[in-house]
């Protein structure tokens, strides 16, 4: 298993502990509900979205036959997508008593863990569509391939079908 794919699953699991337990902390204490956007980000963003970057970076390529497109770009997704959900949770916590710094840490997070969808997303396409090279041989093939599959005629008939 290449070292993203473990990195995105295990910082699934991570966030999924965090978020759980936010979630019990909660319902324990029912004026932490004040911290509920923290916790569906943490479930959602964190266990979620890097659980299916994980699966993804490790099943697409076997898939579609093509190694990936890029790869050192899921370790910067890594880094954006983990560091981005962080930088959002402590600006939803913060924001929550109504600090003036938790906008700024909100968008910022928000902006770098859409920058990791993003980058995730081109390596995925680009992945599933091959190498360029790769990808004009095939059409060639594919061309050649309906042009000899069409029933050719004996010139005898075809000098009939005209």
């Amino acid at each position: 298993m290449d070292w993203h794919v473990r990195a995105f699953l295990k910082a699934s699991l991570a966030w999924l502990t965090l978020g759980v337990t936010l979630g019990v902390a909660m319902a324990a204490h029912p004026l932490w509900t004040i911290y509920r956007p923290a916790h569906v980000h943490m479930n959602l963003l964190g266990f979620v979205t890097m659980m299916i970057y994980g699966v993804g970076y490790h099943v697409i390529p076997r898939f579609s036959g093509h190694p990936l497109h890029n790869a050192r770009a899921p370790r910067w997704h890594w880094w954006m997508s983990n560091l981005g959900l962080a930088l959002m949770v402590v600006g939803f916590c913060v924001r929550a008593h109504a600090l003036p710094v938790g906008t700024p840490l909100l968008a910022t997070g928000g902006t770098l863990a859409a920058a990791g969808a993003y980058t995730f997303v081109y390596v995925i396409w680009r992945t599933i569509d091959g190498p360029a090279g790769m990808r004009r041989a095939m059409q060639r093939t594919e061309r050649a391939m309906t042009t000899s599959a069409r029933p050719r005629l004996p010139l005898a008939e075809k000098q009939n079908a005209g």
